[in-house]
């Protein structure tokens, strides 16, 4: 099984292929091994946690004990490998982010990092497309292997979690506790698709009724619905969401400026150190008259105007962040990216200050030709 990758990262939109991803690659900016249709400088500085709305699946191999023991440690990890491998490449297509393997099981979750209006559509989707997928595992591998899935959707805080030396990105919430519970109440070859994820779907299952679960662990009843292999065959035909692989975001200035100068990423209006440095170096210009020998011309004008580009830039960049946050509906800024987009939004005002007060100075109060080669 093979799927066309994105050409751009879905999360910031840096381009990862052509000549363009060539000339990001020597700056470090490669596809994340955990998701190829996002970039690594995503997956490694993924926003500081929140609560969000999203869809996890749950997928794992029926009988996979009795198959160890009969199989043997061998052959049973060359198995649990081809499912893992077909799993990868069914998630990713469709936008998920794989949380975590648990022996012969994988946790996904859709709608984050990488943002999806239809998350529950894509989760579906993708229970139904593992479940499509087995047959060819199946067959290569020469076993009848089939698999279980759960699907739930609701609200979940995500974020990195874990200790001081390791934190993995992840989703902590009922609707996870839900998606898992799910998973084990599902017949080989089912999926389970609680009541909330199945309304993005329902259209394409006119005739598959309801079904109420005690589901250990939650004190109402919960709704659900079972899609196994006659209801597929019988489904209506599919209103398939517009795939994220083929409606890209044209390659701008803002994209290029985001990859270069430092900005982990877009949508969180990140901290760039260049810029930092370049207004950094217009508060020192701005000292003349006290550090006569930054105020010579050939020094004072050069680091003005490197000063003042970068404060430009620093500028659009979060311009551009804030954009983007509107267009996915991202949700509120955390307190940390608060924080962030403030300093730099600072910093670059206070540095353009900087460069006009000494402007003004050198032209008006103190009567000089601004290329003065010194006071």
């Amino acid at each position: 099984m093979t799927y066309k990758m994105a050409h751009q990262c879905l999360v910031c939109g840096t381009t990862l292929d052509g000549p363009l991803g060539g000339l990001f690659h020597l700056f470090g900016i490669t596809r994340s091994t955990r998701n190829p249709n996002i970039c690594n400088r995503c997956d490694a500085h993924m926003q500081e946690g929140r609560v969000i709305e999203l869809s996890v699946i749950f997928a794992d191999l029926t009988g996979f004990t009795e198959m160890t023991n009969r199989l043997g440690p061998e052959r049973s990890y060359e198995v649990v490998e081809a499912f893992f491998k077909m799993t990868n490449e069914v998630l990713t297509r469709n936008d998920a982010f794989i949380d975590k393997y648990i022996g012969d099981a994988v946790m996904a979750i859709f709608n984050a990092p990488i943002p999806n209006a239809e998350h529950a559509r894509g989760a579906t989707t993708a229970a139904l497309g593992i479940q499509e997928g087995l047959k060819s595992v199946s067959q290569a591998l020469g076993f009848d292997l089939q698999a279980r899935a759960g699907v739930a959707s609701g609200y979940a805080r995500v974020g990195r979690l874990g200790s001081t030396d390791r934190k993995d990105y992840t989703a902590i919430g009922d609707v996870v506790n839900l998606a898992s519970r799910l998973e084990a109440f599902a017949k080989p070859g089912e999926v389970i698709v609680e009541e909330r994820a199945f309304r993005q779907v329902a259209g394409d299952y006119p005739d598959l009724a309801p079904e109420t679960l005690a589901v250990r662990g939650f004190a109402e009843p919960v709704t659900a619905y079972r899609i196994g292999k006659l209801d597929r065959e019988s489904a209506a035909i599919p209103v398939r969401q517009a795939d994220p692989l083929v409606t890209r975001q044209r390659v701008g200035l803002g994209t290029v400026l985001f990859t270069i100068f430092g900005v982990p990423c877009a949508v969180a209006s990140t901290l760039s150190p260049l810029a930092i440095a370049l207004g950094l170096g217009a508060l020192m210009s701005s000292l003349g008259p006290t550090l006569h020998a930054l105020d010579a011309a050939q020094i004072r004008i050069p680091l003005q105007l490197f000063a003042v580009t970068g404060a430009i830039i620093n500028l659009y960049v979060v311009k551009q962040g804030n954009s983007r946050r509107r267009r996915f509906d991202s949700g509120e800024l955390t307190a940390l990216e608060k924080r962030k987009m403030n300093f730099v939004t600072g910093l670059s005002i206070l540095s353009l200050s900087a460069v006009l007060y000494e402007t003004y100075v050198h032209i008006f109060v103190l009567g000089m030709s601004y290329f003065s080669p010194s006071l």
